[in-house]
């Protein structure tokens, strides 16, 4: 009986935790690796176009989830229009390295891409990307610093903040990373979700 409960303990533990990861890796993809794969549309742009206040207002004004998620999308295309033809290459190759796991590749050409333009938003929040799935956490949280330096509305860079903190257990961290998307997009579902989610871990640890 003793052995019995101890294994039943075990594979509770072990769902608790591919619970957790699952979670995690659900918001990450969400917010993060699926806009990432997203081709630019717009011919001029970054995180300095002339349509985004607009869209910004509409987004913090939207309580239609559907409808928020789309304003996203649309504000995402703008910040991935690239400085000029080289960088959008390079964008291109980060991309394609990313979805084929080559993340020491990705790395290195993320470095070359914020060297040779430093006040490209994108390029920094795609080095935080690579960054936080080479477990490089202090690293991807500079990244992430920097991008929301150069656009402090970038919910997506925020949201990865709050991704790193979970990861680390930094659950207070976590919940205001969170909670400040929700500042900048209130209808945001993986906002919403993952609130309730990090208020749940900290609830376990008291």
């Amino acid at each position: 009986m003793v052995v019995l409960n101890r294994q039943s303990g075990t594979n509770t533990a072990h769902k608790t935790i591919a619970r957790r990861r699952s979670l995690t890796e659900r918001v990450f993809i969400a917010l993060v690796c699926l806009p990432l794969l997203l081709a630019p549309l717009v011919s001029a742009a970054d995180q300095n176009a002339p349509e985004l206040p607009e869209l910004f207002a509409k987004l913090k004004a939207e309580t239609d989830p559907a409808v928020a998620k789309s304003i996203e999308e649309q504000i995402w295309q703008h910040w991935f229009v690239a400085p000029d033809d080289e960088a959008a290459s390079m964008l291109s190759q980060i991309s394609q390295a990313m979805s084929m796991g080559q993340f020491d590749i990705a790395l290195r050409l993320c470095n070359q891409l914020v060297y040779i333009y430093p006040e490209f938003a994108e390029g920094w929040n795609r080095r935080a990307t690579v960054q936080y799935q080479l477990k490089n956490h202090a690293a991807s949280v500079a990244d992430i610093r920097e991008t929301i330096r150069l656009e402090p509305r970038h919910f997506g860079a925020i949201s990865g903040l709050g991704l790193i903190f979970l990861r680390t257990k930094d659950y207070p961290a976590a919940l205001e990373a969170f909670e400040q998307v929700l500042t900048i997009s209130p209808a945001s579902v993986n906002a919403k979700r993952s609130i309730e989610f990090v208020r749940s871990e900290m609830g376990r640890e008291i």
